[in-house]
C-alpha cells in the first residue's frame, strides 16, 4: 500500500506503481504526516509537479516528519521536495531540462539511462550532507544532480520522470526498486 501526495501528480506514475503490485491511495500536498502514517501505508510515494520546490516548507517539513517511518520514493517535484526536508537547497536552473533523450548516469551501476525531463528547478548536490546522501545521478548534459538516496533511512528519489509515456522506458527499475525497499523495510521491521 503506498500513499502517493499530488503535488501534480501524472496519471502514468499511478500505472506504474500499480503495474509492480502497488494499491495506491492518493493524498493531497498539505496531507500531514500524521494523517498518512494513519493510513498505514508500506511506503509514501512524492509526485511531479510544477513550478518553484522553495516556497513548499511546510510540504517539505510533513515529509521529514515521516524520515525513518516508511520508505519515501520521490520523483521530479518530489525529489525537490525531498532535498528540501533533508535540509538542501533548490535553485533555478539556467536552462531548464524539458523533453526526451536526456542522458542521465547511473552511478551504481555505471549504465548511462536516456531518460525524460520537465523542470526548471534542482537540487543542490553541495547543500546535502554527504555523510548521510549518496548522489547516485547525474545529468551528463550540464552535471546536475539527478536523484539520491538516503544512506542510513529507506529514501530515494529522481529529479526525472522514470514513468514517461511513451518512454523512454530504461528507468522503470526505479518502481520496482520502490517496492522492494518497502518489502525489505517490511520484512526488517518485523524481524
Amino acid at each position: 500500500h503506498v500513499v502517493a501526495y499530488d503535488f501534480g501528480i501524472k496519471q502514468n506514475i499511478l500505472r506504474r506503481l500499480v503495474a509492480v503490485g502497488c494499491r495506491v491511495t492518493v493524498v493531497p500536498a498539505l496531507t500531514s504526516a500524521e494523517e498518512v502514517l494513519s493510513l498505514n501505508p508500506d511506503g509514501v510515494f512524492l509526485s511531479n509537479g510544477p513550478g518553484d520546490p522553495a516556497p513548499l516548507q511546510v510540504e517539505a517539513a510533513n515529509i521529514r516528519k515521516l524520515f525513518g517511518k516508511k520508505p519515501i520514493f520521490g520523483i521530479c517535484l518530489g525529489h525537490q521536495v525531498l532535498g528540501l526536508a533533508l535540509g538542501g537547497r533548490t535553485y533555478k536552473l539556467k536552462f531548464g531540462h524539458r523533453g526526451g533523450n536526456h542522458p542521465v548516469i547511473n552511478k551504481a551501476t555505471g549504465k548511462v539511462e536516456i531518460t525524460a525531463h520537465n523542470h526548471g528547478f534542482a537540487v543542490d548536490p553541495n547543500s546535502l550532507k554527504s555523510s548521510d546522501v549518496e548522489l547516485t545521478h547525474w545529468n551528463l548534459n550540464d552535471d546536475t544532480l539527478e536523484g539520491l538516496r538516503h544512506r542510513n533511512m529507506p529514501l530515494l528519489s529522481v529529479q526525472y520522470h522514470p514513468e514517461a509515456s511513451p518512454g523512454p522506458h530504461d528507468s522503470y527499475y526505479l518502481f520496482d526498486d520502490f517496492r522492494k525497499m518497502m518489502e525489505d523495510w517490511r520484512t526488517n521491521r518485523n524481524a
